[in-house]
């Protein structure tokens, strides 16, 4: 690949690197910088990478105005032996970017025009200033204040963080007057925000049969319950006849997370609206407010240029693992669906996965929620319906608790008890230590 006006080669870390990413942070569809390659596309490494990937989220950090939080990515690649780093950043929402010490001017703001990075002319400036969203989830004022975020402190603490004194001002959850945001409030223990997983009868919406509603608590949590649901909804349909063995889940499992995760990171929270899940016999649609982000079009929405709607959302998502990198979500659906399952209107944006069919296939549990990956089992059709959803739960996370299981299946402690019980003596399952042990999932 050459230079061209979404890739920029640097040999080495230079001191106007700011300059590049605010041009792409002021660009519709952002860009990629690769430090370690030279202009000809020639890679030639970085030294004390790791040490080089800490400066430079520290740099953009305090050098870039608006907070680009949440807008780039660092990643280490090897491109032929050498290490290489790649800095993936996505078109900005709140326009004009600029170099913290230079300031809203022509020497701080720039744009790419072709393969290089041009001062951002002071009319393009002042238009796209009196443009900026003042609907940012970060810049409207939560009208609760007494906020409490026990259940994130929990989640961070589950991949080894803690969230220290600061953690609101880092994570960005105060507005310029220091009050607790919109962010900070869909981060709450407690909100007003109603997540619901809908069943149809049929194909059309006339007979509502089930729904379930989450919410009202961590954007995070409410997150986490939607992935388990429907991890539980993605049976395994399997045939087995004198010739093969034909399974197929209802939907991919790698696509259905990456959609349930975009559908809450991208969501327009503003009108405290949140996305929405329905089942079909026939087919899952999952449903966002806000259409595609302005200046975004269908066809780089579709090659993963990424503008990310909600920044503060995608830096807690991305910190907890939900998210791999900037842009991925959209093509790893496209590995295995078409670009019709999206749909596209002025406020809104659904994806319909249609649902496998095997002919006079038998059902099995699926899943979606924690890992991505996981195994089938033969012996899952060996179980009952609360083993084989007990089972799926502590596959997808072996650290999970009996209370946890208790909570996200609504029934009682000694039920799960009798269900664990029920796996270990059908050798499905082991324990592996006490209280802070885990479950060994037996794959024989």
């Amino acid at each position: 690949m050459t230079e061209n006006k979404h890739i920029e080669y640097k040999q080495q870390v230079t001191p106007e690197l700011e300059k590049e990413v605010v041009a792409f942070l002021n660009g519709n569809e952002g860009g990629t910088i690769y430090i370690g390659i030279d202009k000809k596309g020639h890679p030639v490494g970085v030294e004390e990478i790791d040490q080089v990937q800490l400066q430079l989220k520290d740099r953009f950090k305090n050098n870039i105005l608006p907070s680009c939080l949440g807008l780039f990515d660092l990643v280490i690649e090897k491109r032929g032996g050498k290490d290489v780093l790649k800095i993936i950043v996505a078109g900005g929402y709140e326009k004009p970017y600029y170099i913290k010490k230079y300031g809203m001017s022509e020497k701080g703001s720039f744009i790419r025009i072709g393969s290089s990075s041009e001062p951002m002319p002071t009319r393009q400036i002042e238009q796209l200033f009196a443009k900026r969203t003042r609907h940012s989830i970060g810049n409207i004022k939560s009208n609760k204040q007494e906020l409490h975020f026990q259940q994130l402190r929990i989640y961070y603490q589950g991949i080894g963080k803690d969230l220290n004194d600061q953690f609101a001002k880092n994570l960005e959850f105060l507005t310029e007057d220091r009050a607790f945001n919109f962010v900070a409030y869909l981060m709450n223990d407690s909100n007003t925000i109603s997540v619901k997983v809908a069943r149809y009868k049929g194909i059309d919406r006339v007979d509502l049969t089930e729904s379930n509603e989450y919410g009202f608590e961590s954007l995070v949590k409410a997150t986490q319950q939607v992935l388990d649901k429907l991890n539980l909804e993605n049976k395994t349909l399997t045939k087995i006849t004198a010739k093969e063995r034909q399974e197929k889940r209802l939907w991919n499992k790698i696509a259905i997370r990456e959609a349930i995760v975009n559908a809450f990171v991208h969501n327009d929270y503003s009108k405290e609206l949140a996305p929405k899940f329905e089942l079909f016999d026939d087919r899952l649609e999952i449903t966002s407010n806000g259409g595609l982000p302005e200046g975004l079009s269908k066809d780089e929405f579709f090659e993963g240029f990424s503008v990310p709607r909600n920044k503060e959302l995608m830096r807690i998502f991305k910190d907890l693992d939900l998210v791999e990198q900037l842009g991925s979500g959209i093509p790893r659906i496209l590995q295995f669906y078409e670009k019709d399952v999206f749909q596209f209107s002025e406020n809104f944006l659904r994806i319909v996965l249609p649902s496998n069919v095997i002919e006079d296939a038998d059902q099995v549990g699926g899943q979606v929620g924690g890992q991505v990956g996981g195994q089938d089992h033969n012996h899952v059709k060996e179980l009952t319906k609360g083993q084989d959803q007990v089972f799926r739960l502590i596959e997808a996370n072996p650290k999970i608790s009996r209370r946890e299981l208790a909570e996200k299946l609504k029934i009682n402690e000694s039920a799960i008890q009798k269900h664990t019980n029920a796996l270990k003596e059908k050798k499905v399952i082991e324990r592996e230590g006490k209280t802070t042990g885990y479950w060994k999932i037996n794959k024989e």
